[in-house]
């Protein structure tokens, strides 16, 4: 399952361009171009090839330990499943095993059809109708059934886990700093658990920021990268697309819900855990960023990321998050 219960990470093996060409040419049964361009992706190792036929394809190795096979084939169910309701996603590509999951060297692969697009900086009010249908449909979707081993975005279980691991690798060498950091991420948790009383986790997308919804001329946007699909509370999928707080944002939520409720409806209970979850975010980057310094030895995103200043600031945002989901008690009118 991909929860945070590994310390002892593999690193990825050696892929070079003939090894990535020919392990796609083998698993898809079609010959490519010379082409084998790495891209930017912290966790994977991915990759852009072309078929000789001018095709795009994409090929992602997924970060050993990192997910089980389960939790990716929860992934493709999915994608699939959201695909054949023709929501605009971008499903795996079938192997000639007849399977979408591959093994290299023990590492999980998927190829994909290459889709481009760019994503936006904020969206216009026809905008935030688009993506609330969207969402909606997604979400729809989603709650047809559970994800057998996929994460249950829930202080108690995914942000427990990520805090567990991050205790158990030991990147926070100061002593006092790990007791520190464990005392305001076992308040966090305190603090946050009774609000999600009564929320229902169903399959979400799980990471939806701008960059994860890109624009293609003439055509609708597509909610891509799957990787951090959890069970999760529907406003998990809008709160990172907000321009400011909930209270600061009632047209850009009143237009998504109308998108949104179209095809499903809103638990309007969620937008109390916007706090919550944001908090529970900064843990879940930090595990992220774990996850790379114990495989590869840094997380050249952060490049002072472990040191001893790290840690002060993080454990004072935790602080400052904590306090503010605490003094966090103002209407959100009819959003309620």
């Amino acid at each position: 399952m991909n929860k945070e219960s590994t310390v002892t990470l593999r690193p990825f093996p050696e892929l070079g361009p003939e090894t990535v060409l020919n392990l796609v040419e083998a698993e898809l049964d079609i010959p490519c171009s010379n082409l084998c361009r790495q891209l930017n992706s912290y966790i994977n190792r991915v990759f852009e090839l072309q078929t000789l036929e001018g095709n795009g394809l994409i090929i992602k190795f997924y970060r050993p330990d990192r997910w089980s096979l389960g939790a990716l084939q929860d992934e493709h169910d999915f994608l699939s499943e959201l695909h054949q309701q023709e929501i605009p996603v971008i499903p795996p590509m079938q192997l000639v095993g007849g399977q979408t999951i591959g093994v290299y060297k023990d590492v999980f692969f998927s190829v994909f059809p290459y889709c481009g697009g760019r994503s936006s900086d904020e969206f216009t009010e026809d905008q935030w109708l688009e993506v609330g249908r969207l969402i909606g449909r997604s979400h729809a979707v989603g709650a047809v059934h559970s994800a057998k081993e996929r994460m249950v975005l829930a202080p108690e279980i995914s942000t427990q886990q990520q805090v567990d691991f991050i205790l158990a690798c030991g990147v926070i060498q100061d002593p006092d700093q790990a007791r520190a950091f464990s005392s305001v991420c076992r308040e966090l948790i305190a603090e946050i658990k009774p609000m999600f009383d009564g929320i229902v986790p169903t399959r979400i997308h799980g990471d939806c920021h701008f960059s994860n919804i890109i624009y293609r001329p003439g055509e609708s946007f597509f909610l891509i990268d799957f990787d951090d699909m959890v069970m999760g509370p529907a406003i998990q999928d809008l709160w990172m697309l907000l321009p400011g707080p909930a209270k600061d944002s009632f047209l850009e939520i009143d237009l998504f819900l109308e998108g949104y409720e179209t095809f499903h409806r809103f638990d309007r209970r969620g937008f109390q855990l916007i706090e919550a979850l944001r908090g529970m975010r900064f843990l879940h980057y930090i595990a992220w960023l774990t996850h790379q310094f114990v495989a590869d030895g840094a997380a050249p995103i952060v490049p002072g990321f472990a040191l001893k200043e790290y840690w002060m600031v993080e454990i004072a945002d935790l602080q400052d998050q904590l306090e503010r989901i605490r003094q966090d008690d103002e209407p959100l009118g009819n959003f309620f």
